[in-house]
């Protein structure tokens, strides 16, 4: 998943992340995605699941369109 397209989702991510004042320990627990998964995630390495990826959203309180950026 290392493009410009992972990526822009990390920068999201972690910015969402960041201000809500989560770490990523916390984000990994509150979601049930585990830590290292989380760190890849941040970093645009690796592959995001749909279903790890809506976990992450729920507990940042974004819709998933805008996190992604698709209009669902």
């Amino acid at each position: 998943m290392e493009n410009d397209e992972a990526l822009k989702l990390a920068y999201k991510i972690k910015f969402e992340r960041n201000k809500r004042n989560i770490s990523q320990e916390e984000l990994a627990d509150l979601s049930g995605v585990s830590i290292s998964t989380i760190k890849n995630i941040e970093r645009g390495i690796g592959n995001i699941t749909v279903k790890n990826l809506c976990k992450i959203a729920k507990i940042l309180e974004l819709d998933l369109g805008i996190l992604t950026n698709f209009k669902l």
